[in-house]
């Protein structure tokens, strides 16, 4: 079995924000993940959309033998399994939430479907938060 290299960026501002971030990183090492470095943790405001609630946001390099689209569904479900109720995608908009984790790298590959983006662009490229959070990770 394969495993596969992948950073993922972990973010929540609702309820007990550092919490919910431990709670997901427990989740995914419970899956058969192996967690190989955790970023410390930054508090940033909200990026394209406004409320009053602060993130927390978190980087983690893992080793996984899922495939991305395995990977997705498998992070999604833990969003849905912790209470998130809108996704970004299915809601057309980025809202307050409870914990997202996105798939920021996966091994080198470069990968595009109406899902799922590899490597994640807007993070690498266009957000500082990302961009202080993966700045050792990249």
């Amino acid at each position: 079995m394969s495993h596969h290299k992948v950073i993922l960026l972990l973010g929540s501002n609702i309820g007990d924000p550092k919490k919910n971030l431990e709670e997901a990183l427990h989740k995914i090492k419970e899956g058969g993940n192996e967690i190989l470095k955790i970023s410390e943790f930054l508090t940033s405001e909200p990026v394209e959309f406004v409320s009053s609630n602060i993130f927390c946001n978190i980087a983690s390099i893992i080793f996984t033998h899922l495939s991305p689209i395995q990977l997705l569904d498998f992070v999604k479900s833990i969003e849905v399994e912790m209470g998130r109720v809108n996704d970004s995608r299915a809601s057309g908009g980025y809202t307050d939430r409870l914990i997202d984790i996105d798939i920021i790298k996966y091994d080198e590959l470069k990968f595009t479907s109406e899902r799922l983006e590899i490597p994640h662009q807007k993070h690498l490229f266009e957000r500082e938060f990302s961009r202080i959070l993966l700045k050792d990770f990249i």
